[in-house]
């Protein structure tokens, strides 16, 4: 995947996440243990993480960039990257799309053979932009469940992020539902919900 469809995915969620800009934003975001604004922050937090993997001339492929990181409550998410809460959901709009625009920015510029770390495995630009994208698109559908909003993104994107790091997606189903099912969101015929996952973003050849 490539620096486009991160920012397409943002954008699109963006939109979504605005729809819901008077509400509480302290619900819970579908199943989550988290808020809605705990989820984005996490999403925030994570596309940041990408970004920041990619940045180094010579990334480590072992470990972390090692920023460090806070929990705000227990079971909350741990962040590195968190906004201030007097700004309210614009601001908490503002900084998703400022991280979404970053890793865009990496994926674009870095060697396209540059391998950096992830916890799931070593991956290249085009790897952290499909994580970037995956995390933008389940992560808005937990938190448009939770304010009871439609989210149903472009089937090439979803295509996309399935053919990037599930190589162990069920046949026979259409995009999006099989990427909430590869990352545990719900059951499909034949195939119960999965307690775990984890993606392969193992460079591209």
């Amino acid at each position: 995947m490539i620096a486009d469809d991160v920012t397409r995915a943002a954008a699109l969620a963006r939109t979504t996440f605005a729809a819901a800009a008077e509400l509480d934003w302290d619900k819970p975001a579908g199943e989550l243990e988290w808020s809605c604004w705990e989820t984005v922050e996490h999403l925030i937090d994570d596309l940041m993480a990408y970004a920041a993997q990619l940045a180094p001339a010579q990334p480590s492929t072992t470990t972390h960039v090692p920023f460090g990181w806070q929990h705000f409550r227990e079971g909350g998410p741990e962040l590195t990257v968190f906004v201030d809460r007097k700004e309210g959901p614009a601001g908490l709009l503002q900084v998703f799309e400022v991280s979404a625009a970053i890793l865009a920015a990496l994926v674009a510029t870095v060697p396209a053979d540059r391998v950096s770390y992830h916890w799931f495995g070593p991956s290249d630009a085009s790897g952290f932009a499909a994580m970037g994208v995956t995390e933008i698109l389940v992560h808005t559908h937990d938190v448009a469940a939770g304010f009871g909003l439609d989210w149903s993104p472009p089937v090439e994107l979803c295509a996309g992020a399935l053919r990037r790091l599930f190589p162990d997606a069920p046949a026979g189903h259409e995009p999006w539902p099989a990427l909430l099912w590869c990352t545990g969101r719900i059951d499909l015929p034949g195939h119960p919900r999965r307690t775990s996952w984890t993606w392969d973003g193992t460079p591209s050849a």
